[in-house]
């Protein structure tokens, strides 16, 4: 999957990964990747700044824990970006209707489409 298909939506997909639990970076990658079938194989360099922008946002909160001996940063939705996660599928819904009605033939999408 090209990386210009996933400008704008790439922090969505962040919460939504988080939605369920908590996750440390590595894992939030590693998340991404299985549950898009391997097609989002994202770089650490992409990944990194979007959580510390989400958080700066007040859409994540994090602490560190330790596991095997490692000590890691754990990110966890807070209640603000529950909600910004509500609206990005609203927007999502919005958007995917709108251009598979223009790239996917659907008939009767609304005014204008054949």
């Amino acid at each position: 999957m090209k990386a210009d298909a996933l400008r704008g939506h790439l922090d969505a997909l962040i919460l939504a990964t988080l939605e369920h639990s908590p996750l440390h970076g590595y894992a939030i990658i590693e998340a991404l990747a299985a549950r898009s079938g391997g097609e989002l194989d994202l770089p650490t360099g992409t990944v990194y700044p979007a959580l510390r922008r989400l958080e700066s946002a007040g859409y994540l909160r994090s602490d560190w824990s330790e596991e095997t001996g490692r000590r890691r940063r754990t990110y966890t939705l807070s209640r603000a970006g529950h909600k910004q996660l509500a609206a990005a599928r609203s927007e999502w819904t919005t958007f995917s209707r709108v251009v598979g009605g223009l790239l996917g033939g659907i008939p009767d999408a609304g005014p204008g489409f054949p």
